[in-house]
C-alpha cells in the first residue's frame, strides 16, 4: 500500500513552516511568543530561528531584539508571482477596476478552503475599503470565496462540506453571515449559475463586495477577482448596477487572456 505523503513530513521542517506563517499578520514577534503560539519550547525556537536568520527567511532587529521576516521571504514570494501567469496580468485589470469605480480591488486564491488575498490595488481617497494583500478570509461569507466555492468542482464542495461545515463549523463574523449549511450550499449552487456572488456585510460590517471567478485555459477557476466597497456607498443596487459590470468584464478579459475560451 501506497505511503500517504503526511507519513514522510519531517517535524522539525512542519514547525519551521509553522513558524513563518505566524509572520503573516505581524511584523515582529518574540522568541517566547514564539513558543507560546506554536507550543515549542524556547530552546526549540531559538533553534528553528537561528537556522532560518542563517538562510534568510528571518532576522532579528536589533533595536527591539524581536524577529521579523528577511529579505530571502520577499525574493521567494516575488518567484512565485513570476511563476503564476496569472499575478503577472492582474495588476493590469486591478488598475482598471480602481479607475472605473474608485473602489479597492483584489484578486485571491483558494488554500485550504480559505480565501487568500493575492494581489490588491486601492485608490486615492480618504475612505476606502484597506487592501488585504496576504490575508486569509473565511469562504462562506466573502464574495470572492463564494465564487472560488460556487465555481469549483462538486468534489472540492463535498470535501469543504465535509472537513469545514462537518469540524469546526460555519463562523458568523456579522449578524448577515450565513452559517446554516443547506441555505449556504443552495446559495453557491445560485452563485455557480450566475457566474457572480455578492458580499453585503456578510464578512465585515459596513463593506459590502462583488467578486467573479477568473478560468484558465482548462476552464478550471484559478481565482477571482473583486471590488470592495463601504455600505454606505455600494448597498445590493450599486453593486449590481455600478460595479458588477465592472468586475465580470476584468474577469472575462483576465480569463481569456489566460487562455479560457467560454
Amino acid at each position: 500500500m501506497k505511503k500517504a505523503k503526511a507519513d514522510y513530513a519531517i517535524l522539525t521542517v512542519t514547525n519551521a513552516l509553522r513558524l513563518l506563517e505566524e509572520f503573516r499578520s505581524e511584523m515582529e514577534i518574540g522568541v517566547a511568543e514564539l513558543g507560546r503560539r506554536l507550543g515549542l519550547h524556547k530552546n526549540n525556537v531559538f533553534r528553528l530561528l537561528a537556522t532560518l536568520e542563517e538562510v534568510g527567511y528571518i532576522e532579528q532587529n536589533p533595536a527591539t531584539g524581536r524577529y521579523r521576516l528577511g529579505l530571502a521571504a520577499l525574493q521567494l514570494g516575488q518567484s512565485f508571482a513570476r511563476s503564476r501567469p496569472l499575478l503577472l496580468r492582474a495588476p493590469y485589470y486591478l488598475d482598471a477596476l480602481v479607475a472605473a469605480t474608485q473602489e479597492s480591488a483584489h484578486v485571491a486564491m483558494l488554500d485550504r478552503f480559505e480565501v487568500v488575498h493575492v494581489a490588491g490595488q486601492a485608490p486615492d481617497r480618504l475612505v476606502v475599503s484597506a487592501l488585504r494583500i496576504g490575508q486569509r478570509l473565511p469562504v462562506h461569507c466573502s464574495a470572492l470565496g463564494k465564487v472560488l466555492l460556487g465555481c469549483a468542482p462538486e468534489a472540492e464542495r463535498e470535501s469543504f462540506d465535509r472537513q469545514i461545515v462537518g469540524g469546526s463549523g460555519l463562523e458568523s463574523r456579522t449578524r448577515r453571515s450565513i452559517t446554516d449549511r443547506v441555505k449556504l450550499f443552495e446559495h453557491v449552487r445560485t452563485v455557480a449559475g450566475q457566474g457572480f456572488a455578492l458580499d453585503l456585510e456578510e464578512c465585515e460590517d459596513g463593506l459590502s463586495c462583488a467578486a467573479a471567478p477568473v478560468h484558465d485555459v482548462t476552464g478550471r477557476v484559478v481565482a477571482a477577482i473583486s471590488v470592495s466597497a463601504p455600505i454606505s456607498r455600494a448597498d445590493e443596487r450599486g453593486l449590481l448596477e455600478r460595479i458588477l459590470p465592472h468586475v465580470s468584464s476584468a474577469a472575462e478579459r483576465l480569463s481569456r487572456e489566460l487562455g479560457h475560451h467560454a
